[in-house]
């Protein structure tokens, strides 16, 4: 198990218990979600290594490495897939001011963004950990698709894009992941980072039941003002945030089943609703923020 003695974000020793959380997902075992009070940021403390983790994720219900349509949550999610694609690519485009160019995906998944963005002209290359995600990629979208381990080969200053949706609260060591993204990135190039954010409506108010806490697979829990401290630290100019209106509406009614509701759809649909209006006005709440991060010129 990983201990942290410190803060993994700010190195004080102010930390203690936020709450114990569940892996209602797959395992049912109890984790523990850590605060730094220094800092806010907040961390899920003693998880497996990174060499132990997988079978957390050894799920066919695993959304972002299978293609499965069985279950509610299953098809709702690829139903706001097939919507954020199309406004995913709006954003790249607005954000690069380019209409093509080069990007690579991190945590690519069953490949279906990078396949749109190949689609729209673009050249991709896609970076993912589970080979049967990655088999899947290549054969439907005739993607390349590389392992984790092969990031250091390649070559400095090649992206003008690098996306990373919901991956990086994942990565065992974020720091290092950051350096990689800075060096394979084009001077003055852009990453957008998409993250579950732990300050947000409906985190408030389901707490410990909330379903983007996802221990022990989510290992950071951020927040705007926490990854602007990380990205700082990291060596990125934090240039915008944006939010990904139809994460709540998943998250929520998920959040609702984990507490046991026996009308968690309605009642998770119901108060998204509310949740997502709230966050039209003040979008540092919305469940989940894509972060525009700028590689400097010089």
């Amino acid at each position: 198990m990983v201990h942290h003695n410190v803060c993994p974000l700010c190195s004080s020793e102010k930390i203690g218990l936020q709450f114990n959380c569940t892996d209602h997902f797959i395992s049912k075992e109890d984790f523990t979600v850590f605060k730094c009070s220094a800092c806010d940021f907040s961390f899920t403390q003693d998880y497996p290594e990174e060499s132990e983790i997988t079978r957390f994720y050894e799920s066919d219900s695993y959304i972002s490495h299978s293609n499965t349509s069985e279950g509610f949550s299953n098809k709702l999610y690829r139903i706001a897939r097939s919507i954020m694609l199309r406004k995913k690519k709006e954003l790249i485009k607005k954000i690069t001011g380019l209409k093509k160019g080069t990007i690579l995906d991190i945590g690519s998944g069953t490949g279906y963004f990078a396949g749109a963005m190949k689609k729209a002209g673009w050249k991709v290359k896609g970076i993912e950990i589970n080979e049967k995600a990655r088999i899947f990629s290549i054969s439907q979208f005739g993607l390349e698709i590389i392992a984790p381990d092969k990031i250091t080969a390649v070559e400095a200053d090649s992206f003008d894009c690098i996306t990373l949706w919901h991956v990086l609260e994942h990565f065992h060591d974020p720091f290092k992941y950051t350096s990689e993204i800075y060096r394979l990135l084009k001077p003055g190039a852009v990453c957008a980072i998409a993250l579950p954010n732990c300050s947000s409506y409906d985190a408030e108010h389901y707490k410990k039941f909330w379903a983007a806490w996802d221990v022990p697979r989510h290992l950071w829990h951020f927040n705007p003002d926490t990854f602007r401290l990380f990205s700082e630290k990291s060596g990125f100019f934090l240039e915008d945030l944006r939010i990904l209106p139809l994460d709540v509406f998943y998250i929520s009614q998920l959040s609702e089943k984990y507490k046991g509701s026996s009308l968690a759809f309605l009642l998770g649909m119901s108060k998204a609703i509310v949740f997502a209006f709230l966050s039209v006005f003040k979008k540092r709440k919305s469940s989940s923020v894509i972060y525009i991060l700028r590689k400097s010129i010089d």
